[in-house]
């Protein structure tokens, strides 16, 4: 069993540390509290599903600090994907675009990515040195979304290196999932961001 660190929000060279030398890290989002790896190592990867326990056949989104890192992770990117993140990024918007066929094969098994730039300053200075991370919630898969440092202690103590503690997370749900690769955007995931407000923005 490993030795799971608390620290706060703004050790992000700490976490930098963990991460290029393949860990994962859990830090707070504007949603809830995410577990995260490089988006463009496997092996680290794959280890955020086992600390999960989460199904393989789930992909894992990308989360960017910036406009400028989507071309690193998707490909061909859908007028619509580029209108919704002018309007709601950062934001809980999360959006499906075609992937690059250099992002490895445990982010997403499909030709496609979610990706998405949270609204949160932790998440955002960590994403702007780390570069796309690949991340999910920071719980044991079919458990409760943690919102606190504490809550994603309980369930991960153990199985993950690092914790970075930015307080409660001001959103608590999920963001929406669309997909943006076909005519009409298509929501998967109901969340905070509307059709309706998805709509007016095309």
């Amino acid at each position: 069993m490993m030795k799971t660190e608390i620290l706060p929000a703004s050790e992000i060279k700490t976490a930098l540390h963990v991460l290029q030398s393949g860990g994962i890290v859990a830090f707070p989002t504007d949603t809830v509290y995410g577990l995260g790896a490089l988006a463009f190592d496997n092996a680290a990867i794959e280890s955020i599903y086992i600390a999960k326990d989460r199904p393989v056949e789930k992909a894992i989104p990308i989360l960017i600090g910036g406009l400028s890192d989507l071309e690193k992770i998707a490909d061909n990117i859908p007028d619509m994907a580029l209108r919704f993140a002018a309007r709601f990024w950062p934001g809980p918007l999360t959006c499906i675009v075609p992937k690059k066929p250099t992002l490895p094969p445990a982010v997403s098994a499909t030709s496609t990515v979610a990706v998405r730039i949270p609204d949160h300053a932790n998440a955002l200075a960590l994403l702007r040195a780390a570069g796309p991370m690949a991340v999910t919630s920071a719980n044991i898969s079919g458990q409760p979304s943690p919102s606190t440092a504490q809550e994603v202690y309980a369930q991960l103590n153990g199985r993950i290196p690092l914790i970075l503690d930015g307080g409660k997370t001001p959103g608590g749900i999920p963001s929406t999932l669309v997909d943006c690769a076909g005519e009409k955007p298509i929501i998967l995931r109901e969340g905070p961001i509307s059709l309706d407000e998805l709509s007016s923005a095309i």
